[in-house]
């Protein structure tokens, strides 16, 4: 009797997801290496300053989501961090930019995972960037609007630099791939428990009153809510798969990608942007809210464009 007979398919079912995910990872991790010691984050910061203008932050800080848009979360907190103590913000102003890198970052690896899955770079980057910076002047004109928030903020939170040598830095991308293979693992064995149970059908259940707003198929349901919950990179490894696997419409893996790319990862990053002076009516409430709008509108809309416009500019046809 094979004792392993039970978790062969589990792990057969990891490694489908894992490789292509991890073909993007790791040139990516590359990419963002190469970025963050050749500079050229800080010309994208430039090139931010003026739009920081409209969302009511201090251009100084346009540096802080260059960084977060080129590299990932951490990179942007870390930058926040150093240049806070040098500039002057308010609680509002620290939510608004806050927001707007829980919406756009992480582009290098992200961006790939969602091709991956068939959308189009310029268009999932458009509607990323756009969305969050759309929703930052929301926010800068609804926080002074009511006068909310205007306190100065206080950093609880600053990263320790890391130990930059290449022998550090491998270790610890390395880490994080095994980290993330093992995670998916756990998600792709919990998804067939829950099917199991039934209980599949309670997450699309539950999910359905957001997803009807969206329009969004239930099928997605229970992808949807992994990236919302754990980030997109766990959320877009099981979409490639749903997506290849034809089980879900086109127009539902693009927003729903979507939707994962503007709301993801809601508990881990929440956490982490209100150490740093985010408060939680912006970075959780206010962006879930305009996240399942804007999604729902867009989606509505993308009814009455043809196919043949769709394949061409949002979504890559097979």
């Amino acid at each position: 009797m094979d004792i392993y007979a039970p978790v062969k398919p589990l792990f057969k079912e990891t490694i489908e997801i894992c490789i292509p995910l991890f073909k993007i990872l790791v040139p990516m991790i590359i990419v963002i290496k190469v970025l963050k010691e050749t500079g050229l984050v800080s010309i994208l910061g430039n090139l931010l300053e003026p739009l920081m203008v409209l969302t009511g932050v201090p251009g100084a800080m346009g540096l802080a989501w260059a960084s977060a848009l080129a590299t990932n979360l951490y990179g942007g907190v870390i930058v926040f961090a150093t240049l806070a103590s040098d500039v002057d913000m308010t609680i509002a102003q620290a939510t608004v930019l806050t927001s707007m890198m829980l919406m756009a970052h992480g582009f290098p690896v992200e961006l790939q995972v969602a091709k991956k899955a068939g959308t189009r770079i310029r268009a999932m980057l458009l509607f990323r960037f756009g969305a969050a910076l759309l929703f930052g002047i929301f926010l800068n004109v609804f926080y002074k609007a009511f006068n909310f928030l205007q306190e100065p903020v206080k950093i609880l939170y600053t990263p320790e630099v890391r130990n930059d040598s290449i022998f550090s830095w491998a270790y610890g991308e390395v880490t994080n791939l095994v980290y993330i293979a093992f995670i998916i693992l756990c998600l792709v064995a919990l998804m067939k428990i829950f099917k199991k149970l039934g209980i599949i059908n309670l997450i699309n259940l539950a999910c359905k009153p957001m997803l009807k707003l969206m329009g969004i198929g239930e099928q997605a349901a229970y992808v949807t809510m992994v990236g919302f919950t754990l980030g997109l990179t766990y959320g877009g490894g099981l979409i490639i798969k749903e997506a290849k696997s034809g089980s879900m419409t086109h127009r539902d893996v693009f927003f729903g990608l979507g939707f994962m790319g503007i709301c993801h990862s809601m508990v881990e990053d929440t956490i982490l942007m209100m150490a740093i002076g985010g408060d939680i009516t912006g970075i959780l409430i206010l962006r879930t809210i305009f996240s399942i709008l804007l999604v729902g509108v867009l989606m509505r809309l993308s009814a009455a464009i043809p196919d043949k416009i769709f394949y061409r500019w949002l979504f890559v046809s097979e």
